[in-house]
């Protein structure tokens, strides 16, 4: 029994670990601590997800830059623009047993074990589509014009989920993106 829960802890932490994969960059030598309001804005010639997900996505951005201290303006002094970009693909996944059981004689650790074994097996398998979404989120500073922070966050979107495991996954992938913003000031 001990054995059984400790299994199941391990798989636990292991299927947890699986989880939505988060990448940042930023400027170098950038003052972070001059950022007090934040705007949304349009990156143009990009994928954009629907209505209802880019509300979510942006209220979930929005709950963490508060967080942090930072205010959603929509007039044109904001210190910062922020944009988003999205993936969403599909990858094939084969999973596949063989249950090491066949008809005919065979070796089994240096030792025969007679008219049953080893030999040929059943292998039976399955495919099923995993749905890949990944954001994208850029942050520029309008009076440099350059992109100083960037951010991405896969397994993110998945458009064939229920709306509230989509709207929990952009929170989660949020928090866990902005969870390094602002980056720390350079030591001197």
């Amino acid at each position: 029994m001990r054995i059984t829960r400790l299994i199941l802890s391990l798989l636990a932490v292991g299927v947890c670990c699986l989880g939505q994969d988060v990448r940042y960059n930023f400027a170098a030598g950038q003052d972070f601590s001059k950022y007090h309001t934040y705007k949304w804005v349009q990156i143009s010639g990009t994928e954009k997800v629907n209505q209802l997900a880019e509300q979510q996505l942006q209220a979930a951005v929005d709950a963490e830059m508060t967080k942090k201290g930072l205010k959603r303006t929509d007039g044109d002094n904001a210190d910062l623009l922020i944009g988003y970009q999205a993936a969403i693909g599909q990858e094939k996944e084969y999973t596949s047993f063989n249950s090491g059981w066949g008809t005919g004689p065979g070796w089994y650790g240096g030792g025969w074990y007679g008219a049953y074994g080893g030999m040929g097996g059943t292998t039976s398998g399955q495919t099923s589509t995993i749905y890949v979404g990944q954001i994208g989120l850029d942050m520029y500073d309008p009076a440099q014009k350059q992109l100083v922070w960037r951010g991405n966050a896969s397994k993110t979107l998945d458009t064939k989920a229920k709306p509230d495991k989509q709207k929990k996954n952009l929170e989660k992938a949020m928090a866990k993106l902005l969870k390094n913003f602002p980056p720390p000031p350079k030591k001197s």
